[in-house]
């Protein structure tokens, strides 16, 4: 588990989470959450006051120029020279990052073309758009190829012609097999791209599938109970039960906010049934990732 604080204040505690070799991982959480902190420790950036970690098969430890020489980061705001062309200056970190002079021209061009910057390649950076130079930042963070690339909002500053030509290149990362880490706080983005979501506070609050976050496995789900006839105080005592954290009725339909729905939700039913409750239908609500969210920050998170 990964700790981490600066001049006695806690930025992150007890990271423990395991993403899956080519798997899309988005990191959620308000400003100060520590997600950039995450990255800058994953990265060995910055060390760790307890605990380690494993990256692409390399373990922080005293060097870690090893482990960086396979990844890519996308910080939020990419630093360029801006008195060089577009072209010198990924010629510049094309060189630090080693990549073959053999085809150093082909790669740089083929990035280029994909982010319609080719015809730019000669201007100064100095002369481009915020959303130009994060085009610009994006072929830098994946032009060595790397196995796992560290994005920081991604699609910040982009029109939405251009967020749609991101979010299809890291879908196309994806699926060469490279794993992908994205900080963002743009709950649609994440809902679009995500494999596992994680949502942080200092301390991780939850981290799955959102089909399994979506269901209740970490979070309230509330489930739509259609009852013959209203219930009556004896049925609604009856449903005074742990995993039930609230109930709102109107017209015979009851919905039932329920902590981990998949197990509890027949034990719900068989109570209410035995109360001589008349159950007509079950319908579950799926959240989206907003609901999610919100209920997870706003009440200082769910255990794991």
């Amino acid at each position: 588990m990964l700790s981490r604080s600066f001049d006695g204040v806690p930025a992150v505690e007890n990271l423990s989470f395991e993403i899956p070799e080519g798997g899309l991982f988005t990191l959620l959480g308000p400003n100060g959450a520590g997600k950039t902190t995450t990255v800058r420790l994953l990265l060995g950036l910055i060390a760790p006051d307890t605990g380690t970690a494993t990256v692409a098969g390399y373990q922080l430890g005293p060097s870690n120029n090893a482990l960086r020489s396979v990844c890519g980061l996308l910080t939020e705001t990419p630093g360029f020279y801006d008195r060089m062309s577009a072209w010198e200056n990924l010629l510049f970190f094309a060189q630090l990052y080693r990549i073959p002079e053999a085809i150093r021209y082909q790669r740089l061009q083929g990035h280029l073309r994909e982010m319609n910057l080719w015809e730019r390649r000669n201007d100064l950076v100095g002369t481009f758009s915020k959303g130009m130079k994060q085009k610009l930042a994006i072929i830098r963070a994946v032009f060595h190829e790397p196995k796992v690339i560290f994005m920081d909002e991604p699609t910040a500053g982009l029109d939405p012609e251009a967020s749609v030509m991101v979010r299809d290149m890291i879908g196309k990362l994806k699926g060469e097999g490279r794993t992908i880490v994205v900080c963002t706080h743009n709950l649609d983005e994440a809902q679009r791209l995500a494999d596992i979501v994680g949502i942080i506070n200092r301390r991780l609050l939850v981290c799955d599938t959102l089909t399994n976050l979506r269901s209740g496995a970490r979070v309230t789900t509330p489930i739509e109970i259609e009852f013959r006839a209203p219930l009556g105080d004896r049925q609604l005592t009856a449903t005074k039960l742990p995993f039930v954290k609230s109930v709102e009725g109107k017209d015979g339909k009851y919905v039932f906010e329920v902590e981990n729905a998949a197990i509890n939700v027949p034990d719900l039913v068989r109570v209410l049934v035995d109360s001589e409750a008349q159950v007509y239908a079950v319908r579950p609500q799926a959240k989206d990732l907003e609901t999610i969210y919100l209920q997870c920050v706003g009440k200082g998170g769910v255990d794991r």
